[in-house]
């Protein structure tokens, strides 16, 4: 692998665009896992700070190896979890991240399950959206015509691959689930919570859009770890069960989903092949989803955006 792939903390991050063989495993963490994953992998990692035209991504991202995979893993909430859902740069995490060559991307993300068989403290291997977020910025290509396929929005390969990991290591997970994303902070309504559910919502959460889209427009594989924390409001709650009951209820589901979901990308980890040597439909994703004259591009957004897509571009 490249010695440049993976910056060190003692210089800026440079643009980097590592080839499917050279496989970089970038790491989203969420509420929950992202503290327990920096607690785990930290130390041996180092900071990256990267600047984008998109702004600073969320925090410094930590880069190193974990048994044998090269890794950069990024808060999504920052330093203290300080950035509320609408807060949080997608554009500049996502750029940040394939520009330190990330090829295949796994987030994390707490949630409410809106299915009475997805219990609180299991874990959820998503393979599809529903977007209901507003005035979040969805793409990275504002002056020109990008299309990109998201009938798929999950790398199958990663979601297989994690899947056989987590049935090895005996974990409680339900392979695929669809996640309604919300903008927030609020939660929803318990007549909101009902229509999630009679639109085929199995879990309710505020993170996973646009990040899952602007990876398909960086040509990143991605796979979500869904964490179910409690039954969002369409279940009822018994009667008389003290408020600070069930706070202690949620974090403790919280802490057992990430407990789980740390064992489950360590046990992945263990054997990365099936990473390494099936290519992803997302590696693929811009090959025919630029529409516009590429001979008219303003020269300047084709060098503002060349992490994304330059080798797209070349004659």
């Amino acid at each position: 692998m490249r010695t440049d792939s993976l910056a060190p903390a003692s210089r800026r991050a440079r643009p980097y665009h590592a080839a499917m063989s050279d496989m970089v495993l970038g790491i989203i963490g969420g509420s929950g896992l992202g503290e327990r994953l920096a607690g785990e992998f930290g130390a041996s990692m180092q900071p990256v700070e990267v600047d984008t035209p998109f702004g600073r991504p969320s925090g410094p991202i930590l880069t190193g190896d974990l048994l044998g995979t090269r890794v950069a893993f990024l808060a999504r909430h920052g330093a203290g979890h300080l950035l509320n859902p609408s807060a949080v740069p997608y554009r500049a995490n996502i750029f940040a991240l394939k520009t330190l060559g990330v090829t295949h991307l796994i987030a994390s993300g707490a949630t409410g399950s809106l299915r009475e068989h997805i219990h609180p403290g299991d874990i959820v291997l998503v393979d599809q959206f529903i977007d209901k977020t507003i005035g979040r910025a969805r793409t990275f290509y504002d002056h020109a015509a990008v299309h990109v396929e998201f009938a798929e929005p999950v790398c199958p390969v990663m979601r297989r691959w994690l899947a056989n990991a987590a049935a090895a290591e005996g974990l409680t997970f339900h392979n695929g689930g669809t996640y309604v994303c919300m903008e927030g902070p609020a939660f929803s309504t318990r007549a909101e919570s009902e229509m999630h559910r009679a639109w085929g919502g199995d879990l309710i959460g505020m993170t996973a859009l646009p990040e899952a889209r602007l990876a398909r427009e960086a040509e990143i594989a991605y796979a979500l770890i869904g964490i179910p924390t409690d039954y969002d409001c369409w279940r009822p709650v018994s009667e008389g069960v003290p408020r600070e009951s069930l706070l202690s209820e949620i974090i403790g589901n919280l802490n057992r989903a990430s407990e789980a979901s740390v064992r489950l990308i360590r046990a992945a980890l263990r054997d990365p092949a099936p990473l390494r040597n099936t290519p992803s439909p997302a590696h693929e994703a811009l090959a025919l989803a630029i529409w516009s004259d590429k001979s008219r591009l303003d020269p300047a957004e084709v060098r503002r955006l060349r992490p994304l897509w330059h080798r797209r571009l070349r004659p």
